[in-house]
């Protein structure tokens, strides 16, 4: 059997690959190839722009792929969703597509916009959103640069954001929220149904998910007298309930857990002053929940 894993090239292609490695997957590309083979000789990865993944996907020249969910949308295909995967999710989070306009422009509402001409990447996702609201416009395709179109080339804009910082330098303005998207992992249907792809599929879709819940986070281990566990047990922010056996003291305890890195500044100097002994930080790989 072998799997072919569709890679988005651009912009996510270098955060991707780092994902697969933490994942204990490391994809090795070659030059100006678009093939990359794995360190599973059953997995081999195609590099395939995110706006075409599910294409691919669902004609079956990829069995999986990574591609934002807003491409998958616009390009209407039927392809089978396996994950969620939004990469550093503490710190971004979701991406959302944005209708905006220039600061000085009259228009308040989506509504103002009756009858003029609205530049953007995701076409048809727009002249949805635009048909839902029951405002006639005219939605034209932009190749880039879509933030320097408006006022001259177009009225408004519908383009992704994920501060607004590039439309604030642009001088635009946000009227709404088209569209929230994120990375997500698709199968094909086909490709899904067969029982030992889908295994494959599913394994990849566990340890992407893992090397992502490790990301940001650390381990804790330390050691405490019986006297003080409540009070250490106070300090740890737990992933879900620290783990907690006796060492061969029977009054001592050494107790483990994950947290967030960031919160290690604050929590390391309290769990001393709770007396605690011998405490450890440790990287991550993988956290599965």
């Amino acid at each position: 059997m072998k799997l072919r894993i569709g890679i988005p090239k651009g912009s996510l292609q270098e955060a991707t690959l780092q994902l697969f490695a933490r994942a204990g997957l490391p994809a090795y590309t070659n030059g100006r190839s678009y093939f990359a083979t794995t360190a599973d000789p059953e997995i081999e990865c195609l590099l395939i722009r995110a706006q075409e993944m599910a294409r691919y996907v669902e004609h079956g020249a990829v069995d999986a792929g990574l591609t934002g969910l807003d491409w998958i949308v616009e390009s209407g295909l039927e392809v089978t969703t396996v994950s969620d995967l939004i990469y550093a999710k503490r710190s971004r989070g979701k991406v959302r597509w944005v209708l905006a306009v220039p600061e000085d422009s009259p228009f308040q509402r989506p509504e103002d916009l009756a009858n003029r001409i609205i530049a953007t990447e995701l076409v048809n996702v727009t002249r949805e959103y635009f048909n839902q609201k029951h405002v006639d416009v005219r939605v034209e395709f932009s190749w880039g640069a879509t933030e320097v179109k408006a006022p001259m080339l177009a009225d408004a804009i519908v383009e992704v954001t994920e501060t607004g910082s590039s439309l604030r330098a642009n001088r635009l303005r946000i009227l709404e929220t088209v569209l929230e998207s994120n990375t997500q992992l698709i199968a094909n249907q086909c490709s899904y149904a067969d029982r030992a792809k889908r295994k494959k599929i599913d394994n990849l879709a566990l340890m992407l998910q893992g090397a992502m819940e490790a990301q940001e986070r650390v381990g804790l281990m330390l050691n405490v007298h019986k006297e003080n566990l409540k009070a250490v047990l106070g300090v740890l922010p737990a992933l879900q309930k620290p783990t907690i056996s006796h060492l061969s003291d029977a009054d001592w305890f050494a107790v483990n857990t994950v947290i967030d890195e960031s919160a290690a500044w604050e929590v390391i100097p309290r769990l001393k002053e709770a007396q605690a002994r011998g405490i450890v930080e440790y990287p991550l790989n993988k956290v599965v929940l």
